[in-house]
């Protein structure tokens, strides 16, 4: 279909029926995973608004079927540190996994010079992809490269894998050299660590540990904004869409707050006016 033939009701039809269907594996298609499947669509629909081809974007405003909290695994910092601990030599990408949310294609293609030790910084900007088994060098999801914090306990897990090391080498590889692949990655080194960690009921995976990631930022006081340049996502539509019931309900605090700003003004008020009835007596 043309795109300027793509309306707004065919969205709508498109995304329910993905709802709706089942999967290959004769499955429903999880929330989430319909989310993905439709902000790349939306995604691809604005491009075509930027470069005019079509006025608006018939995607905009599409009901989304609602992420179950149970559908994302959240570790917490001693399960983290569990499975870290069970990846042996990779103990290091393990922890940077959960405590940056960078995806899988990042952190396997994250080079020594984009590591920035001194500032506590990693600079996205570049990506793998992969095409019929091949790996393939690729600008960041939604070509947008970022920096992302990383604390400082990890500076030292770092550490020795950038210094003295060219620039262009990768901070991680496999045994024999050359990029990780995930799928190898997976059955050598990650499923085992989740397995010797106590996980395996969890349904952990190296890419959900971006979910870890986003819940323990959240649960140090990251507001959306932080969240969203943190895990690289487009809008802060998508990160409150994804981990808005992870927000603290911050209305009796902010109502506290309010009431103690209020007192506070009409404290100060009070004693400029006194002082000023003191100085005219």
């Amino acid at each position: 279909m043309p795109v300027n033939q793509v309306r707004f009701e065919a969205v709508v039809d498109w995304v329910n029926r993905l709802v709706r269907e089942p999967g290959k594996r004769a499955r429903s298609l999880s929330p989430s995973y319909v989310r993905k499947v439709y902000y790349t669509l939306s995604h691809v629909l604005a491009w075509a608004v930027k470069a005019g081809r079509i006025m608006v974007n018939p995607a905009k405003g599409v009901p989304l079927p609602m992420v179950k909290p149970g559908e994302h695994v959240y570790l917490d910092p001693v399960q983290t540190e569990r499975l870290a601990d069970s990846a042996g030599e990779y103990r290091a990408l393990v922890l940077l996994l959960a405590y940056t949310g960078l995806r899988w294609g990042e952190v396997s293609a994250l080079k020594v010079g984009r590591v920035d030790l001194s500032r506590k910084r990693v600079h996205v900007e570049e990506t793998y992809g992969r095409e019929a088994g091949k790996l393939y060098t690729d600008t960041p999801k939604n070509h947008e490269q970022r920096a992302v914090p990383v604390p400082a306990f990890l500076v030292g897990e770092l550490r020795p894998l950038v210094d003295g090391k060219d620039a262009e080498e990768l901070v991680f590889t496999a045994p024999m050299g050359g990029p990780l692949h995930y799928d190898n990655f997976r059955s050598r080194v990650f499923g085992p660590a989740v397995k010797a960690a106590g996980l395996a009921s969890l349904g952990v995976t190296a890419h959900k540990l971006r979910h870890t990631a986003a819940s323990l930022a959240i649960a140090s006081g990251a507001d959306v904004k932080v969240v969203q340049t943190m895990l690289g996502h487009k809008t802060a539509t998508m990160t409150l869409d994804t981990y808005g019931h992870l927000f603290p309900d911050r209305l009796d605090e902010v109502a506290e707050h309010m009431g103690k700003r209020r007192e506070a003004a009409l404290r100060k008020a009070q004693s400029t006016s006194s002082g000023r009835a003191g100085r005219a007596a």
